[in-house]
């Protein structure tokens, strides 16, 4: 029986704990042998990431014990920390990985009794030190080869990036001497090489500041030598206005890679490796769709070929699904089951493809497909329900109309609940989330921080505002020097087109956003009415400080595009950062913020705090200690997200039974 209570005020299961607990995804799949391996978060462990390891027809197991956290920090994202290396009879794999908390990379045989992780490479007391990503262990050369970023003296900015080999005896462990570097560094960024089948071509993406690498990246190649260097690279794709997120070789030796050429991200198969040949190639599956994504992490896959020539691909327009391509016929056959995205993390082995998966009622798994058969299961970090699904939202998939006609494409949350409905005549009120960024878009997911929310009554719309991935290139475009305009009227236009259906309380709007999204929450409070309150999560406020050097290196001149050269348009610098309008915001906010943050550090949240001081606006600030950008320990979620809850209680006069009260400074 149905009970009628005011919005915001149901009693829900979905508590801060149980969403912290299930915050995070499994990540970084690969196949060592026939085991699947892969990463899992540990949000009660300090946040750290585990290292799990599946044999065929076992159970996962934990290769690492805490405090052990294999994670990189190469352009403070990250990328793939991992690689490993059957070898056969009983010593067993070797795997190589990037430890977190030194960032060294370390060597371990877990089959080999007694065994402990051995380092690699050195410490560096310069700077940030060394960091190491994408490493694809050559156990004949004795050598992992990865990307080395090295800093060269103690400001962000003061590093360089190339290809390196290090050496598996540990002779480098001590030594930075040992480590051999297979490229020069006149390129600012890098990804790691990918050898043709052969051995004798290795084939690197790079791009150079001010491009992102959304805008534009290089395809490189060169000739490995008998010696293991490498010849001098050619750039055989890419370039101006074309963004290359992947490159791999096929087993035949053949160029793989995503462009966005057409304006989308397609995939093409090179028959030769000139720059003719590969500027020649035609899509695999001319669509516009998407069989790629922002390069946000380096090592990311959004395609894995097959030995018998067919290609696992990720492919959508927004949300991402599994299918297995043909290149003869540029037929997609694509996998079935409950899951409705697929992570940009895939990895082959025979015909078997693992990747990471979720869906509207499933959390992000740890999926294994036959490519033969179509068949897929779950084989780790299954989703359990830990309540009664009927407490999950429902998501309505839709586009509003936006200024000027333009699409805006979002998810709407309402509120939902088994046992509750809201009184007749009344509204609920919902909050708009700005995903972070701004390059990016929000999956269509089970996500519990949103059922905390639309389990009480409240309703949440995640908006993928102009400028957002999934949607092509000229989509992505929209935000070109407009950044805090077009993701600001956007997020507006659909708050507003809720209001006007009957869906929402006009009166009872919030909005809010994380890192990019804590940009566009602070920017909309600061220029528009449209909202009661706010949440704003480590985010950008003051555009001219974040634009000259109070970043780090890889989103360092990300402005340059975002809001235009800062050296020709200072004042729009101005105009637009949320700190030179702070006596313009009236509307109450909650600011969370990480000590640790290096990509919006804390001076940003204290310099917009300082020009509110003597205002009497309700606001609370919450730092915390030891998180860095995104929060990764269960106590800081937890706190939060009651935090917020509350926020939302006290502003739109709600009661959500047992909830800690925020307490709002004036």
């Amino acid at each position: 029986m149905m009970r009628t209570q005011p919005y915001g005020s149901w009693p829900s299961p979905i508590d801060a704990r149980l969403a912290a607990a299930h915050d995070g995804r499994p990540e970084n799949v690969g196949f060592v042998g026939d085991e699947a391996w892969w990463t899992e978060p540990r949000p009660t462990e300090g946040g750290r990431r585990a290292l799990m390891r599946r044999r065929p027809g076992g159970a996962p197991v934990s290769v690492l014990p805490a405090p052990w956290n294999v994670r990189s920090r190469v352009i403070e994202y990250g990328g793939q920390p991992w690689a490993g290396v059957a070898r056969p009879g009983a010593a067993g794999p070797l795997l190589v990985f990037a430890d977190f908390t030194d960032q060294r990379l370390y060597a371990y045989e877990p089959d080999v009794a007694g065994a402990e992780p051995r380092p690699l490479t050195p410490l560096s007391p310069v700077g940030g030190g060394l960091r190491w990503v994408d490493p694809t262990v050559h156990a004949e050369r004795g050598e992992v080869w990865c990307v080395l970023e090295e800093f060269t003296g103690e400001g962000p900015a003061d590093l360089r990036r190339v290809l390196a080999a290090v050496p598996l005896d540990g002779s480098a462990a001590e030594d930075r001497g040992a480590v051999r570097e297979l490229a020069d560094d006149r390129h600012r960024f890098v990804t790691g090489a990918r050898l043709s089948p052969d051995g004798t071509r290795a084939a690197w993406l790079a791009w150079d500041h001010p491009r992102m690498p959304w805008d534009s990246t290089r395809v490189l190649l060169a000739e490995v030598r008998a010696d293991g260097t490498l010849s001098e690279p050619v750039q055989v794709a890419g370039g101006g206005e074309e963004a290359v997120s992947q490159v791999e070789w096929d087993h035949a030796g053949r160029l793989l890679f995503a462009s966005d050429r057409t304006g989308w991200w397609n995939l093409y198969r090179a028959d030769g490796t000139g720059p003719a040949d590969v500027a020649a190639a035609a899509p695999l599956r001319a669509r516009d769709e998407e069989f790629a994504g922002p390069l946000w992490r380096i090592g990311a896959r959004w395609f894995a070929a097959l030995p018998d020539g067919r290609i696992a691909v990720l492919h959508g327009k927004g949300a991402l699904a599994l299918g297995i391509l043909d290149p003869d016929s540029g037929k997609v056959t694509d996998i079935g089951g409950p899951w409705t995205e697929w992570t940009a993390t895939l990895s082959v082995h025979g015909t078997r493809v693992v990747g990471v998966a979720a869906g509207t009622h499933r959390g992000h798994e740890v999926v294994e497909a036959d490519a033969v058969t179509g068949e897929a299961a779950v084989i780790g970090s299954p989703h359990e329900d830990p309540v009664d699904p009927a407490y999950y939202p429902e998501p309505e998939v839709r586009t509003f109309p936006g200024p000027g006609g333009r699409e805006i494409h979002a998810q709407v949350y309402p509120p939902h609940h088994p046992e509750h409905a809201g009184p007749d005549g009344e509204l609920p009120p919902y909050v708009v989330w700005a995903h972070g960024g701004p390059t990016s878009r929000v999956p269509l997911v089970l996500d519990l921080e949103i059922a905390y929310f639309t389990s009480r009554g409240i309703g949440v719309v995640e908006v993928n505002y102009g400028g957002s991935a999934g949607y092509g290139r000229a989509y992505r475009n929209r935000l070109n020097e407009q950044w805090g305009v077009v993701d600001v009227e956007d997020c507006a236009a659909v708050a507003s087109a809720l209001a006007e259906e009957g869906t929402a309380d006009p009166g009872r709007l919030a909005i809010r956003g994380g890192s990019a999204g804590g940009w566009t929450t602070a920017a909309s409070l600061a220029t528009t009415d449209r909202y009661a309150c706010g949440t704003i999560l480590f985010p950008i406020l003051d555009l001219t400080a974040w634009g000259s050097g109070e970043t780090h290196d890889f989103e360092s001149q990300y402005l340059e595009s975002l809001i235009g050269p800062l050296a020709e348009v200072p004042e729009r610098y101005r105009e637009r950062s949320p700190s030179e309008h702070a006596g313009q915001v009236t509307a109450p906010f909650l600011l969370l913020q990480g000590l640790d943050d290096v990509i919006c550090p804390p001076s940003q949240c204290e310099r917009f705090l300082a020009k509110l001081a003597g205002r009497d606006l309700p606001h609370a600030y919450i730092a915390f200690e030891g998180e860095g950008h995104g929060f990764r320990r269960a106590d800081s979620m937890i706190r939060s997200l009651e935090a917020e809850l509350s926020l939302y209680a006290q502003v739109f006069g709600l009661n959500p039974p047992g909830i800690p009260t925020l307490q709002l400074t004036r």
